[in-house]
């Protein structure tokens, strides 16, 4: 008999899509510990206010994932309660092609920001992309166009 396996969250930076004009999307793996691991599919990961950088590495730039805050537990003797948040830099892996075209896009004024975590049963990966900030006009431009298609939603579901 098999074991029913919990369904997993995908934890998402719903932010980023508000503050940045997004380009092209990019998959990439993540190198983690045990205990982040299982942070990951407890969702008890925050990726509010993260970003990627690129670091020169042996064989061009390296991806790191900075100020995403992980919450691990102490649990290692049974003591329930007491957690821990990391926030240190994490690796990403990812190939020297996407690499290079986001070395690119940095070198050209935009930010490199994460938008979800993908968790499956045997893998994690995070989305990223880069974006260009946007200014306070264009914030308020988009929560009137949010407004008005669902006000135009509801009109069309009551007909």
């Amino acid at each position: 008999m098999k074991k029913k396996q919990p369904e997993l969250k995908n934890v998402a930076n719903r932010r980023a899509r508000f503050d940045y004009e997004l380009g092209e999307e990019i998959v990439a793996g993540l190198s983690l510990t045990g205990a982040e691991v299982r942070a990951i599919r407890d969702s008890r990961v925050s990726l509010k206010g993260a970003f990627i950088t690129i670091r020169a590495g042996k064989k061009g730039g390296e991806l790191w994932l900075n100020n995403a805050s992980f919450s691990l537990k102490n649990n290692k003797f049974g003591e329930q309660g007491e957690s821990l948040i990391d926030t240190s830099p994490k690796k990403l892996l990812a190939t020297r092609a996407q690499i290079s075209s986001l070395e690119k896009q940095k070198k050209s004024g935009m930010t490199i920001v994460p938008l979800k975590i993908l968790s499956g049963k045997r893998y994690i990966k995070i989305v990223i992309a880069a974006g260009k900030g946007k200014k306070q006009h264009d914030k308020r431009e988009t929560l009137k166009r949010r407004t008005a298609d669902r006000e135009s939603a509801k009109m069309m579901k009551r007909f």
